[in-house]
């Protein structure tokens, strides 16, 4: 059975969390609207922290580790994080997360899910994940 999850002002690392655990337990998971999930702290700081993760990477002499700069790729990234990846069991619980930015057609009339864990108000300052891929330079959005 899949499990639709719309990501659209939901708390990125808590709804990476959830996820993860979710995933492991042998749940296949679909996440759309990737490039609205929320990413709480002052833009700045956010926009630091990514850029020096895109920029550990040496694309010119191919040695990694290469951080990715779509909206749903940073997301599946950080899912990857909180999983054994290491492990088959790991492997191939990530198989099972497939993330998108936007909705396709083949899920516009699914009924979609948003895991309490993952709402919460946002009082303070934040940022979108599409503002951050923006800032890397993708060009998905």
């Amino acid at each position: 059975m899949v499990t639709v999850i719309d990501g659209r002002n939901l708390i990125h690392g808590r709804l990476a969390s959830v996820i993860a655990e979710r995933i492991m337990d042998g749940e296949e998971i679909v996440v759309l609207n990737a490039e609205a999930i929320i990413i709480t702290g002052t833009k700045d700081k956010v926009f630091a922290a990514f850029k020096q993760k895109v920029d550990r990477g040496d694309t010119t002499k191919r040695k990694g580790p290469f951080y990715p700069r779509r909206a749903d790729l940073l997301f599946k990234r950080c899912v990857r994080g909180m999983i054994p990846w290491t492990s088959t069991s790991g492997r191939e619980a990530y198989r099972r997360l497939h993330v998108f930015v936007g909705t396709p057609k083949q899920f516009q009339d699914c009924e979609k899910e948003k895991p309490a864990e993952a709402c919460r108000k946002i009082t303070g300052k934040y940022t979108t994940l599409g503002a951050v891929s923006k800032f890397l330079g993708s060009n998905v959005r």
